[in-house]
C-alpha cells in the first residue's frame, strides 16, 4: 500500500488528524501564520521528495483560498510523485450559473485556478456534482451521508426528512442506513433569511425525526421545518448536515429549537460530531 503524507491547511486540522489515523498516513509539519497585514505565510517543514501528498483545505472563507494556493505551490516545490487535493467544503459552489448579465460563474472560476499544480481533486457533498465537469483533472465527490447515517443509528430516528425535494436522495441514503422511512418538505425560499414550508401529511406524532441536508448556513430552513414538526407532535428533532456553516449565530438559534444539531468535520465547529475521514480514505486507495 502506498504511504501517504498529509498536509493540513488551517481550516482542516481535525479532519486531517482523523484522516491520517484512518489511512495510516503521516501528518506533515507545516508552519502557517498571518503577518500583521493579514497576508498568509506557509512553509513545509518536512522533506516531501518522492512522496504521495494529500493536501486538505477548505476554499471558504476567502482567505482559505489564498492559503490553499500557497500550500499547493509549496508542495510542488518538492519533487513529489502525486498531489491529491481534498476540499471538504468547496466555497462558491452554489454559484454554478449566471443569474444576471455580467456575473461570473463563480464555481467555474475557482475550479480553473484550484486545479493548477494538483493531480486529483476530492470534494465532499459539493452542491451540484455537475460542476465537476469543469475540472481538467480526475475529480470525485464523496458523500457525507453514510457517516451521518451511521451516527444517527444510536439516536434511533423513526423518519428522515429532507428540507426539500432536492435533498430527497440524501434523506433516502441516510434512511437506508438507519433502517427507517423518509420524506421531504415542500419549500419555497422567500429570501436569504426566510423560507415558506408547506407541511406535508407526515405522521410524526411522538416520533424522533432527523432532518438532513448538505449545508446549513443561516439555519432558516431547518428552524422553520423543526417548528412545523414540533407542531405536529414530533418527540425529538435532530438537525443534521455535512457542512455546518452556521452563519449569523445560526448554531445557537438552531440549538434553541432543535433537540440536537449534528454536522461533520468538513467545517470544524462545536457540532462536528461526525467524521468524514473514513469516506475520504476510501477514495485515496
Amino acid at each position: 500500500m502506498i504511504k501517504l503524507r498529509i498536509v493540513s491547511g488551517s481550516s482542516s486540522r481535525l479532519l486531517s488528524k482523523r484522516l491520517a489515523e484512518e489511512a495510516n498516513a503521516d501528518l506533515v509539519d507545516v508552519n502557517i501564520k498571518r503577518f500583521p497585514d493579514r497576508e498568509c505565510y506557509v512553509r513545509i517543514m518536512d522533506d516531501l521528495d518522492n512522496e504521495n501528498v494529500v493536501l486538505i483545505q477548505n476554499t471558504w472563507p476567502d482567505e482559505n483560498i489564498v492559503e490553499f494556493f500557497l500550500l499547493a505551490d509549496a508542495i510542488k516545490e518538492f519533487k513529489i510523485k502525486k498531489l491529491t487535493a481534498v476540499i471538504p467544503y468547496f466555497g462558491y459552489a452554489r454559484q454554478d450559473k449566471k443569474f444576471n448579465p455580467g456575473e461570473p460563474i463563480s464555481v467555474r472560476a475557482l475550479i480553473k485556478r484550484i486545479q493548477i499544480d494538483v493531480d486529483k481533486i476530492i470534494t465532499v457533498d459539493i452542491h451540484d456534482e455537475n460542476v465537476l465537469k469543469w475540472f481538467d483533472i480526475p475529480s470525485i465527490n464523496v458523500s457525507g451521508m453514510p457517516a451521518i447515517g451511521e451516527y444517527l443509528k444510536k439516536l434511533n430516528p423513526d423518519i428522515i426528512i429532507a428540507p426539500d425535494d432536492g435533498a430527497l436522495q440524501k434523506a433516502k441514503n441516510v434512511a437506508d442506513i438507519v433502517g427507517c422511512s423518509y420524506d421531504y418538505f415542500d419549500k419555497k425560499r422567500i429570501d436569504d433569511m426566510h423560507v415558506e414550508m408547506k407541511t406535508k401529511n407526515i405522521d410524526v406524532e411522538n416520533k424522533n425525526v432527523a432532518i438532513v441536508d448538505d449545508i446549513i448556513s443561516t439555519g432558516g430552513t431547518i428552524i422553520t421545518a423543526t417548528k412545523n414538526l414540533k407542531k405536529q407532535g414530533a418527540k425529538n428533532v435532530y438537525a443534521c448536515c455535512t457542512h455546518g456553516l452556521f452563519a449569523e449565530n445560526a448554531l445557537e438559534k438552531l440549538q434553541n429549537v432543535c433537540d440536537k444539531v449534528i454536522s461533520t468535520d468538513s467545517i470544524e465547529n462545536p457540532a462536528s460530531a461526525v467524521s468524514i475521514a473514513s469516506e475520504i480514505e476510501k477514495m485515496l486507495k
